[in-house]
């Protein structure tokens, strides 16, 4: 089988990649071979634009049966502003609490607040299957009220699914997702929900874990379903199959070099 040129391999392919640590040189690397490379932006947590669903929820907090923090952010700043509006944790005894990942879990501990389920898995319908085994049966979701505190652009799955089995969801706008360069955040986000990326390129664990943050969700499998995995080691596929990625690209090696040519080839593969 003839190669293709370098410079051919990727062309008329978008490739996304992280801003920081290898995924610097990935980027440089998939551009000679002809990709169009999106690398996303660095990302932090800050304060929602308003308060008001937020505040409404809190003061109506006994009209919930459950509470799910699906994150570090959803914890801090949801709890942050309970006792800003002068609210104690002994508020929570009432509410059933899940938590999703163990950093979560952990902080809500740290805080004090009891945790009565932790889902042996963040994948959206691994949860569903853990609140539905705690509860008894699908059955009880239709009497359920569930509160979610994220951000106002998360696309996780899990609320729709709580809907779908008939309970009765608030997800509220508790902190945002921003960046120093909104424009490629914004440009990053819409390429990847409207289907405009073929290939994400993780060169890290912690790649996946910045990309399932800047989407605020636990699950990246719905909205990635059509896009290329490409994992440039195997700790970092195992990342990747922790938030609901199946990788189809994994190089022999961990060099960029071969990370590279690993995309390429399958990229050929399928011409």
């Amino acid at each position: 089988m003839d190669r293709v040129p370098n410079n051919q391999a990727l062309k008329g392919r978008t490739v996304l990649v992280s801003s920081v640590g290898a995924a610097a040189e990935l980027g440089i690397e998939l551009e000679r071979s002809g990709a169009r490379v999106i690398t996303a932006p660095e990302i932090e947590s800050r304060e929602p634009e308003s308060y008001v669903a937020l505040d409404e929820a809190i003061e109506n907090i006994f009209g919930y049966d459950w509470l799910i923090f699906a994150s570090v952010h959803a914890v801090d700043y949801f709890l942050r502003r309970f006792h800003q509006l002068n609210h104690d944790i002994s508020e929570l005894d009432d509410l059933r609490i899940c938590a999703i990942r163990n950093a979560s879990t952990t902080r809500l501990e740290e805080m004090q607040v009891h945790v009565d389920l932790v889902p042996d898995s963040h994948a959206a319908i691994r949860v569903i299957e853990a609140l539905e085994a705690y509860v008894g049966g699908r059955e009880a979701f239709r009497t359920a009220n569930f509160l979610i505190p994220r951000s106002a652009t998360s696309i996780d799955p899990l609320p729709q699914l709580l809907e779908d089995a008939g309970a009765r969801v608030d997800v509220v706008a508790t902190y945002r997702i921003a960046s120093t360069n909104e424009s490629l955040l914004a440009q990053s986000r819409a390429l990847l929900v409207g289907g405009g990326i073929d290939y994400v390129a993780f060169s890290s664990p912690s790649d996946v874990a910045m990309l399932a943050q800047l989407l605020d969700t636990n699950d990246l499998s719905r909205h990635l379903q059509e896009v290329i995995i490409a994992c440039i080691d195997q700790p970092t596929k195992q990342a990747a199959h922790e938030f609901g990625l199946s990788a189809v690209v994994v190089p022999p090696d961990s060099s960029i070099p071969a990370f590279v040519e690993a995309i390429r080839s399958f990229q050929y593969r399928q011409r």
